[in-house]
């Protein structure tokens, strides 16, 4: 028997009742059986469709989709995390200003260099605030999603992510290009790594005579002396008694020409007991080096002493200790006296452009450099 049946039997045993008070009884009874069950249908409800919104909290944020078909993530954070200048993913470091714009390493520097050059402050693409080295920081967030993001195996065109792609690229990828184990006796063979076994087992060059191997490595010994010749003579000039070396720091000016000019010079400073000065310029002084993708700098050695006699030197730059610029080492000679007191301007060995843009995008240039005097 139900609990609403109960109560009418009750409502009817109960003595003196009228019949009008038992339909009150019973209809207040019903009302609450349905009310009962009403309630818990809704607490059912509010289980299975979780909690109410709450009215004071902000609306959610919504995902910015392109209209059509809403496309992978990943091809929608590449619009998002891209460099402003180059419009592609970074692929080393990535800086931003201070609105948040985000630069490629590349790119960043690259701008810094312009703006020495231009003798203009560096503005951010986007929203033309200043920049420097000091104003922009890395956003190491940005850098870590990037390298997650999927991308393309140029040898067998699948997909991996970016942070390991490289190492898929130099040791696991079967279509990426070798080179024959027999190339230091001359085989020219390139191709894919998975091909390589087969080539192997039928190259030619390991049957070769004697005397052609013999003519072969008469070319590998010859660029081995010219690659060790720079070496030797390094260690010919620290024999000599006196060497003289020292930190210099070329620092930026301009010329007073109407069209002003980038130089760079050094100040003062004593080696081997006389006073010398280094200066330096971009593309050999041309007029407007801001314009061309390839960039050099050519740097000359003063003597600002006077002598007495003849001063034979040889002398090197090298990078700094804190610097990581790549600098080839070339050694130059001069005789120095009062007459010709100044070398020509020499290019400094720097490996490309990209290199010469660290140099100019950097607030000074900080180098080493070795003077080692020809004893008569």
């Amino acid at each position: 028997m139900s609990s609403l049946e109960e109560r009418d039997v009750g409502v009817a045993a109960a003595p003196g009742s009228s019949s009008a008070g038992l339909g009150v009884g019973a209809v207040g009874a019903a009302v609450e059986a349905v009310a009962g069950v009403a309630a818990m249908q809704e607490e059912v409800g509010i289980r299975r469709e979780g909690p109410e919104p709450d009215q004071d909290e902000p609306p959610k944020k919504r995902v910015k989709i392109p209209e059509g078909e809403s496309g992978k993530l990943e091809e929608r954070l590449y619009s998002v995390l891209c460099c402003t200048v180059c419009l592609d993913l970074p692929k080393a470091s990535v800086y931003q200003c201070t609105n948040g714009h985000l630069m490629c390493a590349g790119c960043f520097i690259h701008l810094l260099a312009d703006s020495r050059l231009k003798e203009e402050q560096a503005t951010c693409p986007n929203c033309r605030c200043e920049i420097s080295k000091n104003l922009c920081c890395r956003n190491l967030a940005v850098e870590k999603a990037v390298s997650e993001l999927p991308t393309e195996c140029t040898f067998c065109l699948k997909q991996f992510p970016r942070s390991s792609l490289e190492r898929h690229q130099k040791e696991e990828c079967q279509d990426r290009v070798t080179q024959c184990k027999y190339k230091r006796i001359g085989c020219p063979w390139q191709g894919p790594f998975h091909e390589l076994p087969a080539h192997e087992s039928e190259c030619s060059h390991p049957t070769k005579t004697g005397a052609e191997l013999m003519g072969i490595l008469g070319e590998m010994d010859q660029n081995h002396r010219r690659d060790m010749q720079l070496y030797n003579s390094i260690f010919s000039l620290l024999c000599y008694e006196k060497i003289g070396f020292t930190e210099v720091q070329f620092r930026p000016y301009r010329t007073d020409d109407f069209i002003t000019r980038l130089y760079y010079e050094t100040p003062r400073f004593t080696v081997l007991n006389q006073t010398w000065v280094l200066k330096a310029r971009v593309n050999d002084s041309e007029r407007n080096p801001n314009l061309s993708c390839k960039r050099t700098l050519s740097f000359q050695l003063i003597l600002k002493s006077k002598v007495n006699s003849a001063l034979e030197c040889s002398f090197l730059l090298l990078k700094g200790p804190y610097d990581d610029v790549r600098i080839k080492p070339v050694i130059h000679h001069h005789s120095f006296s009062n007459d010709a007191n100044e070398t020509d301007y020499v290019p400094l060995p720097i490996s490309d452009s990209v290199e010469c843009n660290k140099l100019l995008a950097a607030k000074n240039i900080n180098l080493r450099l070795f003077i080692f005097q020809v004893q008569k």
